[in-house]
């Protein structure tokens, strides 16, 4: 007779488990006493049925997964959950060129530039063709035409077609390109294919403004990456009607390739002119993939809770990539929070994907975008982002009898710990540098590591006007190293920079401190210092803000051993956690750090004690900077 206890451990899904538990159970049984379970055709029974069960339980624990935003995998999982929260996925961008053409003639009054019309230009070798995405005229003025500041787009344009047919239950107006830029499309509805009039329908973004008589059309995101267009149901947006011909016309991008693009060929004639000219007002940028699924992840549920206005900080870090295809990090602060405060302010700097700067275009247009969602009279203005490089100075002892890594081996790894860091931990907004961490990170970038001496400086680099008066501030926002007034003075302090002429003085001058929250410029005699101006400007070591106060800079020297426009100061900090605020981002200056390694006496044996060391990272040597020596204190 069967035992009593009937139950079954449920909890496995592993397809041996499963087994081992059905096995158990059946042993159990009285009529399954010393019944042999490998060698039987029972065997064979409880392995279609364990794998049975775990497919089912795999596939319900996988679908369970998908009922969720923040667990599914699948994009067709998360788009559907994105469209629930009123959430469109971003589709490819087309990289934008802006340019100025000049038509010359003097046989006709006006141009236009078709929708369509091509350009060429060539990146690596590689030729892609830029398109005008709206009709553009101009009159001519004198002898010429001028269109200014015209936005070119990479790809080809594509005229789409469907006619209704309302008995068609299954009809949909699908882009059939995936690599389609949605926002270069235009909708029109044609009456029929005997009535050419044509009706522009524009894309819904408030249902609440759109009525049942309304020109509207919604789109969303399918299967396959497309994008399908629909349109209303006479309550809200017009419907279509049986014959009706929808044109859909769109540009189909080769994405981020073309990006960086700034020569361009015009066509082969304009109006009745063949004699053209184009200047690049920007090179192409913002070309990019389709948003990813981790994007839709995170922008869907904070736009849901934006409602499509900007008031919080987290409603513009989810508009503005919206808005501008090639961000990779957004920083918003209010205007009470910038230094100087300005009321009625909103201040946003975006890194782009490229690394580039916004261009002047490129910032007015997104504050221009910007002004549909906020509220009241609130501005917006986009600020470039400044970057804080982080020189550091690793010193290392290792075991050498604990490994058979050579030290220019483990220096390597130590340098690509570093590389590591620097990418996943910093060069983005609001990501601080912990000491500590990278301290650890070194240590256990080999077992036989133990342990190291790291300082860290801070450079920051700024644009001067050659051969102008001009004031200058340099702030890093985290304090200098200054334990007292007078601090470090002969020896320069606790700032540095690479060289400079003046004006007034043929020699090559470096910037320094007296400790005392003076600014000071020197230049090089032999070994000595010689200084030139005690009061160049200010340091406030506190709040880590350097002012110069008026420098006829006439020439910059050499940075990196390289032609430069900039002029790079270096400071100390008073603390090794450097906190990037507002728009300032965090990077690790690789180039200009060092990593030596030395046997530790100690723990390596008598017959390798002699110590040795090696540089895997090597300080860019050049001949016009002068890095001032540093106190033995604090790690200075």
């Amino acid at each position: 007779m069967a035992t009593t206890d009937k139950r079954l451990t449920i909890t496995e899904l592993d397809f041996d488990d499963i087994k081992t538990n059905l096995k158990t159970f059946m042993r159990n049984q009285t009529e399954f006493t010393d019944y042999d379970f490998e060698g039987s055709g029972m065997s064979a029974l409880l392995d279609v049925l364990s794998y049975n069960t775990h497919y089912l339980a795999m596939n319900g624990n996988l679908l369970a997964n998908e009922m969720f935003i923040d667990t599914a995998s699948l994009r067709s999982s998360v788009v559907s959950h994105a469209k629930t929260l009123g959430y469109t996925p971003r589709s490819a961008r087309a990289p934008i060129a802006n340019v100025n053409i000049t038509v010359n003639t003097s046989s006709v009054d006006t141009a236009t530039l078709a929708r369509g019309a091509k350009f060429t230009t060539t990146v690596d070798d590689v030729s892609y063709t830029f398109v005008v995405a709206t009709d553009i005229t101009q009159t001519r003025v004198g002898g010429s035409l001028t269109f200014s500041n015209l936005p070119l787009y990479e790809g080809t344009l594509i005229t789409t077609r469907y006619t209704v047919d309302t008995g068609n239950i299954d009809q949909r107006f699908i882009i059939p390109d995936s690599n389609a830029d949605t926002t270069t499309l235009t909708v029109q509805v044609q009456a029929s294919a005997s009535d050419s009039t044509t009706t522009t329908y524009t894309l819904a973004t408030d249902i609440t403004q759109v009525s049942g008589t309304a020109d509207n059309y919604f789109l969303q995101e399918v299967e396959n990456g497309q994008f399908e267009i629909y349109f209303g149901d006479g309550v809200i947006g017009k419907a279509v009607s049986d014959n009706n011909i929808i044109i859909l016309q769109y540009v189909v991008t080769n994405k981020e390739a073309a990006n960086g693009a700034s020569t361009f060929t015009p066509p082969s004639s304009i109006g009745d002119s063949s004699d053209n000219t184009v200047s690049t007002v920007t090179s192409a940028v913002g070309g990019a993939e389709p948003e990813s699924i981790q994007s839709i992840k995170f922008n869907a549920p904070l736009d849901y809770s934006s409602q499509g206005r900007a008031v919080t900080s987290n409603d513009f870090k989810t508009i503005i990539p919206t808005l501008f295809a090639n961000t990779q990090s957004v920083q918003v602060w209010g205007g009470e929070d910038n230094d100087p405060a300005v009321y009625g302010k909103v201040f946003a700097s975006v890194k782009t994907t490229t690394g580039s700067n916004l261009t002047s275009t490129q910032k007015t247009s997104l504050e221009t975008a910007l002004k549909a969602f906020t509220v009241g009279s609130i501005r917006t203005e986009i600020v470039d982002p400044e970057t804080i490089k982080l020189r550091l100075t690793v010193t290392y002892k290792y075991n050498s009898t604990a490994t058979t890594k050579t030290l220019s081996d483990i220096s390597s790894l130590v340098t690509t710990t570093l590389t590591n860091y620097n990418t996943n931990n910093l060069q983005v907004f609001n990501q601080p540098f912990r000491f500590s961490e990278i301290v650890g990170q070194i240590d256990d970038t080999d077992s036989s590591i133990v342990s190291n001496i790291t300082t860290v400086q801070m450079a920051k680099e700024f644009t001067p006007t050659l051969n102008t008066a001009t004031a200058y501030t340099i702030d890093f926002k985290n304090a200098f190293y200054n334990p007292h007034s007078g601090h470090n003075s002969s020896d320069g302090g606790v700032i540095s920079s690479t060289g400079f002429i003046l004006s007034d003085d043929t020699n090559e001058q470096f910037l320094g401190d007296d400790g005392a929250g003076n600014l000071i410029t020197y230049y090089i005699s032999g070994t000595s210092k010689i200084t030139v101006n005690s009061t160049f400007g200010t340091v406030d070591y506190q709040n880590g803000k350097i002012v110069i106060s008026s420098a006829n800079i006439t020439s910059i020297s050499n940075v990196d051993g390289a032609t430069s426009s900039v002029i790079r100061v270096v400071a100390n900090p008073s603390s090794y956690d450097v906190v990037p605020l507002r728009n300032d981002i965090l990077e690790i200056d690789l180039s200009n750090s060092t990593v030596t390694g030395a046997v530790d006496n100690i723990t390596s044996s008598a017959g390798s004690s002699t110590t040795s060391s090696s540089s895997s990272v090597t300080t860019a040597a050049t001949s016009t900077t002068y890095v001032s020596s540093s106190s033995t204190s604090s790690g200075y």
